[in-house]
Parts: structure tokens; C-alpha cells; sequence
């Protein structure tokens, strides 16, 4: 039997003051949690004492996936309602994107929306928990959403539609230094930590820095309703892997040289392309859904941030790590007063 299976079993009391609403003035001013997973102890750290841990030959696999500004308002065409809030999750084909809204019970099928009157939509379906299917009457959504659009900052980030941040601090902050293919509707915040400096320095040493993208979907933050873990399905992600990529990783393994992922997402792009025959690259997509018992095939070492209580990413840092130690890393972060979420502290396993 797969130990804790339990959802309570991933539960903790977060003091709601040690969620950081805005980043550090600088990125690399995170304190980093470094947990042992041999001696079962944690040390106290800054992340930008990374490069001590780590020594030439080692590889460092990034996610380069970039997050669009996929959040947005729109009112109902001719109306003087209130704004409608929108996150754009894909798009289905071109001029057709599946999205959330809230309010839900404003927006119905066949309803004309005005988007700031840069874009205009028409309602096509009405799904469940707030999910829309809109048609564009242009086909450049995304160029346009650059425009009008903020970043998509999860609810724990308190922000008014008319916070400056987002237009200065959250659009650069909320996105890492290396990001480079759009797709994700939040970012793979355990990159967020990094800096130029950082990346410089690590190759210098001699480390092997490797991007692959998994565009960040709802599956990432899905909550899990299910008493028992093992009864919760993860949503779909895409991901590419490219051949160079595989193959350095590939004979890294081979080597026995030490593969770190930078975020939960690099975590599940690479474990969910592994077979028998190594690491294989191309586009694919996966639902895979990591918890204690898990074996873990090509990661050996994980930077991650500080996760949600009952979430699927503090599933997989559990597995990772041990569910026992990661608890009590946990109540020593609280004690401890780190900042947690996606521009909070960082966590570095090994």
C-alpha cells in the first residue's frame, strides 16, 4: 500500500502573512532551504549560494516555457455591467480559445464580449466551473492579449485590475530571465530565483545547463478533490523535449553525473519521456501524477519553491524527498518565517 494516500495526509497551517505578495527587489535575494535528503536534516541558506552545490559535469535542466499575459476583462457588448474576468487557457484552433470566467453566471452561450474594443468574441459553449469557448473575430488573439492583457497570478497574489504591478513589476517579475515559448498560463516559479549572474556562474563551473519546455496548464494547480490520492486524475500538459537534450541527459545518466531540475514541471517532462531505453525526445503530452511511491527515473536532484497544502506539487516534492522530511521542513520554513508560493523562498533537494 502506497504510504499516505490521504489528501488531509498533505495538509498544513500556513500563517497567511508568509505568502509573498511581490517579489524581492532583486531575484537572486531568496533565502534557499537546502534539504538533505541522507542526513535527513535541512541548513539555511541564500539561493545565491547555489553554485556551491554543484560541480562541473553536473546538469541543470531549465523550463524555458513563457507565460502569457493571459488574463484579462471584457464586458458584454453594448452593456454597462461590471467587468468580466477571463484567463485564456489555449487555443483550440486559430480564433478559438477555452477559457474561465468569473463571474460564470454572466457570461452564456451566443453573448458578444468587447475586450477593451481591441477584441471582440462570441460565446460558443458553456462548460462546467467556469469554463467558456470563445470565437475571435481575429486570429491574432495572443498578439493582442500582449497588449490589453496582465499576467495570470494565482489568487493567492492579491491584485485589483487596476494595480499598477501588473504592468511593471508582474510583467517582468512573474517570468523567468530565460523564458522563450509561449504557452503557459503560470509561471514555472522555481525559475524565477535566477539571474543572468547566476546562469553565468554555473556554466563556468563546468555545469551543463539544459531547457526543455512543459507549458504550465491547469493540471499544474488542479485542486485535489479526492479523499484518496491515488483516486485523482491530472489534466493534460504538453511538453518538448529536443533530441540534443535528450541525448546529453541520456549519457549523463550513463556517466553517473548528477541531473538537477529546476521546478516540478522539468520534474514531469522528464520522468514522464523516460522508457527503457533513455530519455526520448519530441512533443508530447502527459497526465502524469507524482506521489509517494513513485520511482524516480532521471532526476536526481530538485530546486523547487514552497508548494500549496493538498496540492499535487507537494505530492511530488513528498515523493521526492520523503513525506516525513518534507513536513518537517515545512514547519521549519513556518517557524522560520520564509516566504512561501510562487514569489516566495526556494527549496533545493539533493
Amino acid at each position: 500500500m502506497t504510504e499516505k494516500i490521504l489528501t488531509s495526509d498533505y495538509d498544513y497551517e500556513l500563517p497567511v502573512e508568509l505568502i509573498a505578495q511581490q517579489p524581492l527587489p532583486e531575484r537572486d535575494d531568496s533565502r534557499m532551504m537546502v534539504v538533505l535528503r541522507r542526513k535527513q536534516k535541512v541548513e539555511h541558506r541564500q539561493f545565491k549560494n547555489l553554485g556551491e552545490f554543484f560541480v562541473p559535469g553536473d546538469t541543470l535542466v531549465l523550463n524555458d516555457s513563457r507565460v502569457i499575459p493571459a488574463r484579462a476583462w471584457a464586458k458584454k457588448k453594448d452593456s454597462a455591467d461590471k467587468d468580466i474576468e477571463f484567463l485564456f487557457l489555449r487555443e483550440a484552433r486559430p480564433g478559438v480559445w477555452n477559457v474561465l470566467c468569473r463571474p460564470a453566471r454572466r457570461v452564456r452561450e451566443g453573448d458578444i464580449l468587447s475586450f477593451e474594443g481591441v477584441l471582440e468574441a462570441k460565446v460558443l459553449a458553456r462548460g462546467q466551473l467556469g469554463h467558456r469557448v470563445l470565437e475571435f473575430k481575429s486570429s491574432e488573439v495572443l498578439e493582442k492579449l500582449k497588449k490589453i492583457g496582465a499576467p495570470p497570478l494565482p489568487p493567492y497574489i492579491k491584485r485589483k485590475k487596476d494595480d499598477p504591478r501588473f504592468k511593471t513589476i508582474d510583467l517582468e517579475r512573474y517570468q523567468t530571465v530565460y523564458a522563450y515559448h509561449d504557452g503557459s498560463i503560470a509561471a514555472p516559479t522555481a525559475g524565477l530565483h535566477f539571474t543572468e549572474k547566476t546562469l553565468t556562474e554555473l556554466q563556468n563551473k563546468g555545469v551543463e545547463i539544459l531547457k526543455i519546455s512543459l507549458d504550465v496548464g491547469l493540471a499544474t494547480f488542479q485542486p485535489v478533490r479526492a479523499k484518496r490520492i491515488t483516486e485523482h486524475r491530472m489534466l493534460e500538459e504538453s511538453y518538448y523535449i529536443s533530441e540534443k537534450t535528450a541525448d546529453i541527459i541520456n549519457q549523463a545518466k550513463k556517466d553517473g553525473r548528477r541531473v538537477t531540475a529546476v521546478g516540478t514541471t522539468v520534474v514531469r517532462a522528464l520522468e514522464s519521456a523516460w522508457t527503457e531505453n533513455g530519455l526520448i525526445p519530441g512533443e508530447k503530452s502527459t497526465t502524469l501524477f507524482i506521489y509517494p511511491g513513485f520511482r524516480f527515473r532521471v532526476v536526481g536532484r530538485l530546486l523547487t519553491n514552497f508548494h500549496l497544502p493538498r496540492s499535487t506539487l507537494l505530492m511530488l516534492v513528498s515523493a521526492f524527498a520523503g513525506h516525513e522530511l518534507i513536513r518537517e521542513a515545512y514547519k521549519e520554513a513556518i517557524k522560520e518565517r520564509y516566504r512561501f508560493f510562487s514569489y516566495g523562498d526556494c527549496m533545493l533537494i539533493i
